[in-house]
């Protein structure tokens, strides 16, 4: 591979890392699903008020760049852990030039390794019909737990939450 296509991770936010996720989920979800702009928005917010809570002890955010530029990301969030001290995994998302390279294998990876290192659980919310996805979350070991109807971004979409205990 020749060096400028290399994929380079870093874990913690730099300048344009909220804005860079939120627009590759705005894109993608308007594209493939017909979400709104209230969906891009949600997920600007809310890596806002992560960027507020983070604490890299406790909490990740990997961003894969390629020749300088952010195509992937993904994040686990102690401050929604829940009632069993789950991270959350949240933002998992790889721009089209990068979807189908492995890079969701090496942020996974990364994730999945900060969690057992702390021995604890994980959780994420996912919907149905994300298939590459939902492949990499079932390899790494999560299950799903609970499914329901959603439509606060548009269509209507059948969200999932998906489990995985806690390894190490």
């Amino acid at each position: 591979m020749p060096a400028a296509n290399l994929i380079s991770l870093t874990c913690g936010f730099e300048p344009g890392a909220i804005g860079r996720v939120a627009e590759m989920h705005g894109l993608y979800y308007c594209r493939k699903w017909g979400f709104g702009l209230q969906f891009e928005g949600e997920v600007a917010a809310g890596l806002a008020k992560f960027r507020d809570v983070y604490d890299p002890a406790n909490d990740g955010l990997w961003l894969a760049h390629q020749n300088g530029r952010v195509i992937a990301s993904a994040t686990l969030d102690h401050s929604m852990a829940d009632e069993q001290g789950s991270l959350r995994m949240r933002w998992v998302i790889a721009d089209d030039t990068a979807q189908g390279s492995g890079v969701g294998r090496v942020l996974m990876d990364a994730m999945m390794r900060f969690a057992d290192e702390r021995r604890l659980p994980v959780y994420l919310w996912t919907f149905e019909g994300l298939i590459a996805a939902r492949r990499l979350y079932q390899q790494a070991g999560f299950v799903l737990t609970h499914e329901r109807e959603h439509t606060a971004w548009g269509p209507t979409v059948t969200i999932q939450r998906m489990e995985r205990p806690a390894i190490g």
